[in-house]
């Protein structure tokens, strides 16, 4: 364990931080922003270029480095702010809303640069994010509205706990979903069917299979977890 009152600075250089706004300086050039980073952690010249090869493979910034940094898109500017918290080679990664106003390809850029960081470099990843099908990968969730915590575990036991699973069925009439006796709403093209479990949904396709042709077994959304554990919305979506 490290004292954070007589260490503060030890723990400062196992933290990297990735802010919502990025904290470069716009009329530097990419190179240069990193450069004074590096200087900040006393990387000498050689650490800081063996440095930068070893962020490019991951974020493949060496076209940009000498391109002024108030020009890049948004996309480049996020890959660059991602460059700056790991030029130290921090152990923790904090990253706030990383993904906020990017294009599809952006983001999932992104998400493969933390989840390789996760898996190669075994490095520890906090993240926020009101993009909550983002965290359906996470190892484990907090979910906090207005400063307190309403939910926490695995996205497998949110869903379980906050959520329930469903079945579509398609091409069948309404009369034949009230044989099934079991709850359900009009969609588009067919009914939803809620389920208890997936054991539930195979009891009723082995029992009533001449009216699943054409059907999808649906579980629940991170979206209707966080609606649902802060109180919007009730278990069935409605």
């Amino acid at each position: 364990n490290i004292d954070i009152d007589e260490n503060s600075d030890e723990i400062k250089r196992k933290l990297g931080v990735v802010f919502q706004n990025s904290v470069l300086d716009k009329q530097l050039t990419v190179y240069d922003n990193l450069l004074c980073k590096a200087a900040l952690y006393g990387m000498t010249k050689d650490q800081f270029n063996n440095t930068i090869d070893e962020l490019n493979d991951l974020l493949d910034i060496k076209p940009l480095l000498h391109r002024v940094l108030g020009k890049l898109s948004g996309g480049q500017k996020r890959r660059v702010d991602i460059a700056r918290a790991l030029i130290h080679k921090p152990k923790i990664l904090i990253l706030d809303e990383p993904t906020t106003g990017l294009d599809p390809q952006t983001r999932q850029m992104v998400w493969d640069v933390v989840n390789k960081l996760r898996k190669d470099n075994n490095m520890t990843v906090f993240l926020t994010t009101h993009y909550m099908e983002e965290t359906r990968d996470a190892d484990y969730i907090v979910i906090i509205d207005h400063g307190q915590i309403v939910g926490q575990g695995t996205p497998n036991e949110l869903k379980n706990q906050f959520t329930t699973d469903y079945i579509n069925i398609y091409n069948i009439t309404e009369e034949d979903v009230c044989k099934m006796n079991v709850s359900y709403k009009k969609i588009n093209d067919g009914f939803r069917v809620v389920i208890d479990s997936p054991i539930h949904a195979k009891e009723l396709i082995t029992k009533y299979p001449n009216l699943f042709n054409d059907f999808e077994v649906v579980k629940g959304k991170m979206d209707d977890v966080f609606l649902n554990a802060t109180g919007r919305i009730n278990k069935d979506g409605e």
